[in-house]
């Protein structure tokens, strides 16, 4: 069986936001979908069962959040299977561990609040920096929720690091039949009176041999896609987040070391995790 989308699931609103986007990638990708529902049981003691029920209580919540999740999905696509997973681990090491059997993971922006926040803010950060495959957070405006735009946006790093993000990008697009647009940012100070005015220019060059050198090969392999390639100046960080307004899906990389397993997220995807206009996808890069 090919890998499922897997979305974490708490019973919130982003949640089932998240549901919806994670349907819809599965039917893209024809693969099943996984509700991953996790808590650790003693966040609830004192809950008391509703009056008739045998389960306890903690185990009814679940079975009504899964059930609900299951719903929403069905509802979305019916042709898109769907089976549900209840864990009784922490949300981010259930998902993390998810995530080794995973094609994509999918999160809300945020979850509950309180004792029983389950789902984003800081999980989902932790996610996006500890996941094992690309990890999805659902966030922004209708358009980028609806994938409106038939646009999608990569931020173009390292080249030693990015090529999974590249790869990742234009096969969405390929699903998607839309355009990627690949953008690299930078500062390029301005010539001074009296200094060489090419140094601005040649910086623009430079970067645009990285966007060639990052894109040839994966290029090749994904011959369909319409890509434009454009350098833009000032922090990528500034230039994703004005730009994913314009997008159905931001995807940036992340470095992760190996013997590092905790959070390495750099400024420009913690700054999209908070402002992006859509949601945006972290593909890790190991490096040993």
């Amino acid at each position: 069986m090919e890998l499922p989308v897997v979305v974490g699931v708490d019973g919130s609103g982003p949640a089932l936001t998240a549901v919806d986007w994670a349907v819809d990638e599965a039917a893209r990708r024809g693969v099943p979908l996984r509700l991953v529902h996790a808590s650790l049981w003693e966040r609830y003691e004192g809950a008391v069962a509703p009056a008739g029920t045998e389960l306890p209580a903690e185990r009814l919540m679940a079975r009504q959040v899964t059930d609900t999740a299951t719903q929403w999905a069905r509802r979305r696509d019916a042709e898109v299977t769907v089976w549900t997973s209840v864990l009784p681990e922490d949300p981010v090491s259930a998902l993390v561990h998810a995530s080794a059997g995973a094609c994509v993971l999918v999160t809300g922006s945020r979850g509950r609040g309180g004792p029983r926040e389950l789902l984003l803010g800081s999980v989902s950060r932790t996610l996006a920096a500890r996941a094992r495959c690309p990890v999805i957070v659902v966030r922004g405006d209708t358009a980028g929720l609806a994938g409106s735009h038939e646009r999608i946006l990569l931020g173009a790093g390292d080249p030693a690091t990015c090529g999974e993000a590249v790869r990742f990008a234009l096969c969405e697009a390929e699903l998607r039949d839309c355009v990627l647009d690949v953008v690299r940012a930078g500062r390029r100070t301005a010539a001074s009176p009296g200094t060489d005015e090419t140094q601005p220019r040649a910086g623009a060059r430079r970067d645009a041999a990285v966007l060639d050198e990052l894109l040839h090969q994966a290029r090749a392999e994904h011959p369909s896609v319409r890509v434009r390639a454009t350098t833009a100046e000032g922090p990528a960080h500034r230039v994703l987040v004005d730009r994913s307004a314009a997008a159905d899906l931001v995807i940036v990389g992340a470095r992760r070391a190996t013997g590092h397993p905790g959070p390495q997220l750099g400024r420009t995807t913690r700054a999209l995790l908070h402002h992006a206009q859509c949601p945006v996808a972290v593909v890790p890069h190991r490096v040993v």
